[in-house]
């Protein structure tokens, strides 16, 4: 019997392989969409032939992505609008439903991609709550349109190349500041300290420039390049790491997480030796 395997290449000596049992395409205008049900990680969305997501590990990038900015905003002050740039597939949307908040906008260059997830993942329904307003354009020129608007933006976005690159530019970091209120907080993905340095300093240090808080932190993503992710939040007046663990211990009564917790908080912002020599 012949076994179907789908490789992802992280670079041009390492790959990641999943076996699986079907591969969905589906049509878009701006890039490939797959869905593959794979043995180990259930369904699996694939953009591009880069994995985005996986059934049994997607908790761990959401919650973080999330939780750690969300947390912070809502222990200080009570957010009322946030906007995720990227995340078609809902997953840091459904996070954010756990909070008080009024509005979350969702902007997500292509549509397809949100079709698909709502049709193919049961979490991504999250994206019919009436608190989500979905916006279908290009981040960087969604974000020019806004003031002192939002008090948490979370730059869920994919890889910096093609039509994300420009997601990662000192530019749109500026906008973002500039559609931030003053107590506003804003969280993305960094991209592997271990395969990715270049990117991960260049975030940090456009961001430095920026904002007056910027700190590093990171999380084990078994389904992404080298296992290892890295986040990086930007602060206009918060400081994550000022919060009370009590606190934040009682919020989380409220409502339930896989991965984030109390400790993991603190403890997310502990870098090795090697990830503090990327960005110092």
């Amino acid at each position: 019997m012949l076994e179907t395997w789908f490789t992802e290449y992280h670079n041009k000596n390492v790959s990641f392989s999943l076996r699986i049992r079907e591969a969905k395409t589906y049509k878009s205008e701006l890039q490939e969409i797959s869905v593959l049900d794979s043995y180990e990680f259930g369904k699996v969305l694939v953009l591009d032939n880069t994995i985005q997501l996986t059934e049994r590990d997607e908790f761990i990038y959401h919650e973080m992505i999330v939780h750690v900015s969300a947390m912070t905003a809502v222990l200080n002050l009570k957010p009322k609008r946030v906007l995720v740039i990227g995340g078609g597939d809902g997953g840091s949307v459904r996070e954010l439903l756990k909070y008080d908040i009024d509005e979350i906008y969702l902007v997500d260059i292509d549509k397809s991609v949100i079709e698909t997830c709502i049709k193919e993942f049961s979490f991504s329904r999250c994206l019919n709550d009436k608190r989500v307003k979905i916006f279908n354009e290009s981040g960087d020129k969604f974000i020019k349109k806004y003031k002192n608007f939002f008090d948490i933006i979370i730059a869920d976005t994919p890889d910096p190349k093609g039509i994300a690159e420009v997601l990662f530019s000192k530019e749109f970091y500026s906008n973002v500041y500039g559609a931030l209120t003053d107590n506003g907080i804003l969280t993305v993905q960094s991209e592997s300290p271990f395969y990715h340095a270049d990117t991960l300093r260049k975030i940090y240090r456009s961001l430095k420039e920026i904002f007056p808080i910027v700190r590093v932190y990171l999380a084990p993503i078994p389904s992404y390049p080298s296992g290892l992710w890295s986040f990086t939040l930007a602060s206009k007046k918060f400081d994550p790491l000022s919060l009370n663990k009590e606190r934040i211990k009682e919020m989380l009564r409220r409502f339930s997480t896989k991965y984030y917790n109390e400790e993991i908080h603190f403890a997310c912002f502990a870098l090795p030796n090697f990830v503090k020599e990327v960005i110092e």
